[in-house]
């Protein structure tokens, strides 16, 4: 049984709370390769994903793998809510659980957003991504997939690549690998790398060719135009010239090395399209695993909220 009852950070969860999920998600993806790909788990629970932003993989991933666990599912947008006519995050999800929800899964642009949620409210809160803070699931899926990939996750070298500064799956990512035993270097711009990352036992790295040769996986970062206030480089075009992995780089190196992105992906600025779809990216496997990860996060957590 994990050990919190939330999954609002990779940083509270345990080393074995990891291994449970990573484990209980290699029976999922059984169960997703099958004819039938549902089971009903879930058949008394019901499930609410509050997304105050825009979502594309995320949301599609936990609604699918709620309806494969049989889970009542009901989606909100606030696009479309009283959020628009001023209403709080703490009453809307309060008149949500008034309808008798179980879950809460949440992203929010606020950083501790799903915190504030858990200390407030009775139903169990699962982090779907707050603000620059973290993105659990994300981490999770990654570590699935890199252990599918290179059967541990144990001694390799996970080299993080672009807008560190803004990214919540940055610092998941580096959570979850440094419990399971990884190295972590973080590759970018200067501008794009927070002073503090130091503090957590990662190498910082500026120069791509020195990061690609050091690492077994290149886990690429999106650049979050959005979320940056002012420029923290010159240009698109020069951020490809000296950040920007192309199918040149990668030749050049005496290895093989396995390519991942969260999405979406920038094409032409973090990856070229003739590395994005070649034999090193696992980039569309991070998908299909996405949905066996979350499958297995909510039924953990399902089981310790059903009554026994």
């Amino acid at each position: 049984m994990l050990s919190v009852n939330h999954l609002l950070g990779i940083k509270d969860l345990t080393r074995p709370d990891i291994e449970l999920i990573l484990e209980t998600a290699e029976r999922f993806k059984e169960v997703l390769n099958r004819p039938i790909k549902k089971v009903p788990s879930l058949r008394d629970i019901t499930i609410a994903n509050v997304f105050f932003e825009n979502s594309t993989r995320t949301r599609l991933s936990f609604e699918l793998a709620e309806k494969r666990l049989s889970a009542d599912v009901i989606n909100f947008a606030a696009s479309s809510s009283s959020v628009k006519k001023g209403e709080t995050l703490l009453d809307t999800v309060n008149n949500i659980l008034a309808m008798k929800v179980d879950m809460i899964v949440i992203r929010h642009s606020s950083v501790g957003a799903p915190h504030f949620l858990a200390k407030n409210i009775k139903a169990t809160i699962v982090n779907a991504g707050d603000g620059t803070h973290e993105h659990p699931t994300q981490a999770l899926l990654d570590s699935y997939s890199i252990k599918e990939k290179l059967g541990t996750v144990e001694n390799k070298k996970i080299a993080i690549i672009g807008d560190i500064s803004h990214s919540r799956v940055a610092l998941s990512n580096i959570f979850a690998l440094q419990k399971q035993g990884a190295e972590v270097m973080v590759c970018g711009p200067a501008t794009l790398i927070p002073k503090y990352i130091k503090h957590l036992g990662v190498k910082v790295e500026h120069n791509i060719m020195n990061a690609l040769r050091w690492c077994d996986v290149a886990n690429v970062l999106r650049i979050q135009l959005e979320r940056q206030q002012g420029k923290s480089f010159p240009s698109l075009r020069e951020y490809a010239l000296y950040f920007g992995i192309n199918k040149q780089r990668l030749e050049s190196l005496d290895k093989k090395i396995v390519i991942m992105h969260p999405g979406p992906i920038n094409r032409g600025i973090e990856l070229t399209s003739d590395v994005a779809d070649s034999e090193h990216s696992i980039i569309l496997d991070q998908v299909e695993n996405g949905v066996a990860v979350r499958m297995a996060v909510l039924y953990l957590f399902a089981e310790k909220i059903k009554p026994q």
